[in-house]
């Protein structure tokens, strides 16, 4: 499985900006990185696959897989404005994101679950299973 970087905004100078950037969490009160920070692991029979991206609501991602490369998005939503109050000061917001994933053939795409709980998503990618040929004996006449 390799990891494939998807940007939306189509901008060259911005993603030289956010490349430089990524390596800082935070600078200036803002987040420089378009995309979330993910861990990879891998097991004998799946792979789990961590991204953190807290403060989110879980009916607000999507997760689709086609041609063999799973996209993981998030689509950030219209705050209501309202004439209650004025907003003084605004130190966090929610990006949209897009982050996808070459899955190679061993992966059963079929069985992919996906959980949202304390600020992570974890997805769930189990490996097909391998047929072991059995030994077959041949007799020399």
């Amino acid at each position: 499985m390799t990891l494939v970087k998807v940007n939306n905004n189509g901008h060259r100078f911005s993603n030289l900006v956010d490349g430089f950037f990524q390596d800082l969490p935070v600078a200036w009160g803002k987040e420089y990185s378009a995309f979330p920070p993910a861990n990879i692991h891998e097991t004998a029979d799946a792979y789990h696959v961590e991204l953190s991206v807290p403060g989110r609501n879980k009916e607000d991602f999507k997760l689709a897989v086609e041609n063999g490369l799973l996209t993981v998005s998030f689509e950030k939503k219209e705050e209501n404005k309202t004439e209650d109050y004025k907003t003084v000061r605004k130190e966090f917001s929610f990006k949209s994101f897009k982050r996808s994933f070459n899955l190679d053939d061993s992966i059963n795409t079929d069985g992919i679950q996906a959980k949202y709980e304390n600020g992570v998503l974890k997805l769930l990618l189990p490996k097909k299973e391998q047929v072991k040929e059995s030994t077959k004996q041949i007799n020399i006449q």
